[in-house]
């Protein structure tokens, strides 16, 4: 692949479209009022008549104003924090990231570091040796990896409750849909999908042992045909009729599992018709934000099979 051993820097700025026409809006309007106020005082002086009028102009013209500078003050206040996230392009963990920050408009900047997770710089910062990562100053070791962790906390900080709701129940809902995910279905799917994508395997599992060809694809069929079931949670229970497990938009649990369903298209894996519409909707409503990081892991996954079939 093109971008192993060596690090290269894309810098993203997703700019959200309210931003500049609040300041278009607000600035030359808060300057026109001055001469309006000033405008009705003879006004009023002049005819006892046009008193009512005049002052309702100017009352109406000073609410304006004063709801112009709100929002004024409300885009300031809401600006969002550049931070640096370090990825892999071809993994849906990283995409899951990457996706998140065009979809919440995070000015940010994105290294690629395959081949370099385990530099000794990288591990000087993240002992782990995992992405994505990101680096924040606020942060108590200036770091955070794992992307539904990664996910929360740039949500919390930047109050982004439309990807991630504030109301306990809610939340609880899309925290237990990227838990039961974490824990159940992307286990089932690094086992089926990982071989096929050239990635290393987890320490302990037959896949990562010195057990025969046929036992180890034994065991990859095995979580194939095991998918079907975490996967019909997500769809019956989770979205229970909704057109996503955060209603009627993508929440940071959908953005997740959109993201891992693209891994099953590596092994030619039947998806049921809702997640085909699902994962379309999903791409369909966050556009470029989740096309653009999706091209890299599908992009990956047709190299791996030209490969295969060359």
């Amino acid at each position: 692949m093109a971008t192993r051993g060596r690090t290269t820097t894309v810098k993203t700025t997703t700019k959200n479209g309210k931003k500049p026409a609040a300041k278009a809006a607000t600035k030359p309007a808060a300057k026109a009022t001055k001469p309006a106020a000033k405008a009705t005082a003879p006004a009023v002086k002049a005819s006892g008549a046009s008193d009512k009028s005049a002052t309702k102009a100017a009352a109406k013209l000073e609410d304006k104003a004063s709801a112009k500078s709100a929002r004024k003050t409300k885009a300031k206040s809401g600006k969002k924090s550049a931070l640096m996230l370090s990825m892999l392009k071809p993994s849906v963990n990283n995409m899951s990231v990457r996706v998140f920050a065009r979809a919440a408009g995070l000015d940010h900047s994105e290294t690629d570091v395959w081949g370099h997770t385990r530099s000794p710089e990288y591990m000087a910062r993240n002992p782990a040796h995992l992405t994505p990562m990101i680096e924040d100053k606020g942060l108590p070791r200036g770091v955070l990896w794992e992307s539904c962790a990664i996910m929360q906390y740039l949500a919390n900080k930047d109050g982004l409750e439309k990807l991630y709701p504030k109301a306990p129940a809610k939340r609880a809902m899309i925290d237990s849909a990227m838990f039961y995910l974490i824990g159940t279905l992307y286990p089932y799917v690094a086992r089926a999908t990982y071989p096929a994508l050239n990635f290393p395997q987890y320490a302990g599992e037959v896949g990562h042992s010195d057990a025969h060809p046929d036992k180890k694809a034994e065991v990859q069929k095995a979580a194939i045909a095991a998918i079907a079931e975490p996967l019909e949670v997500f769809h019956s229970f989770f979205r229970n009729g909704k057109p996503f497990i955060g209603g009627k938009n993508p929440s940071i649990a959908d953005i997740r599992l959109a993201a891992t369903l693209e891994f099953l298209a590596a092994v030619d894996y039947a998806l049921p018709q809702w997640a085909k519409e699902y994962m379309a909707a999903i791409e369909k409503k966050l556009g470029k934000a989740y096309a653009e990081p999706a091209a890299d892991v599908r992009g990956y996954i047709a190299y791996v099979k030209s490969q295969a079939g060359a």
